[in-house]
């Protein structure tokens, strides 16, 4: 089993590199300036991760972790889907209202991986198709599952686009616009099958 040290160094590596990822991009946060910031031995960074874009993955895969955990609470304090829904759109606002909001972590990712076969590209699809299957089971509750699925893909797209005017600084019009849509398509009656 780890010791806590060993923990607790990964955890401060993977925290460091998330702020310098965020404010910087991939590319141009090279391992040497991580592993200054975060104070480590190059060993240590290399005992922890021995390549750079396992380091991405790891970040990419605790901040899904982090939404995760949130969009559960947020879920478990809703009682309808369409509430269960409209909690995920809470949640965006809230972010797009933060001190510290950059865009996306992982749109970022895919503008600098695009290759399909990349770990850190694999890392982005899971985490966008874990948003949109979270949402189409929420919906398998008040509509058929073949409309749900599509429904869910509507809001995925709704939340991307709204994230892009946010990093904007439209924000506020965008969440707007698309909580609305985003009505409109939990609330319409389940089309016959």
């Amino acid at each position: 089993m780890p010791s806590s040290e060993k923990i607790d160094k990964r955890q401060h590596i993977v925290a460091t590199a998330y702020a310098l990822f965020k404010r910087h991009g991939f590319h141009a946060t090279g391992i040497d300036r991580i592993i200054a910031e975060a104070d480590v031995a190059k060993m240590t960074m290399y005992r922890h991760f021995p390549g750079k874009d396992g380091l991405i993955v790891e970040v990419l895969n605790v901040r899904a972790s982090r939404f995760e955990r949130q969009l559960d609470r947020l879920s478990n304090e809703a009682a309808t889907p369409e509430r269960k829904i409209a909690t995920i759109f809470d949640w965006y606002e809230r972010w797009f209202q933060a001190a510290d909001f950059h865009g996306c972590l992982f749109a970022h990712a895919l503008a600098e991986f695009a290759d399909p076969g990349h770990p850190v590209f694999s890392a982005v699809a899971e985490q966008k198709n874990g948003l949109k299957l979270r949402m189409q089971r929420i919906l398998e509750d008040a509509m058929p599952a073949e409309q749900a699925e599509a429904a869910a893909l509507a809001l995925l797209m709704l939340l991307e686009g709204a994230t892009l005017m946010a990093q904007m600084g439209q924000g506020e019009a965008a969440i707007g616009a698309a909580r609305k849509a985003a009505s409109s398509l939990v609330s319409r009656p389940a089309m016959p099958q």
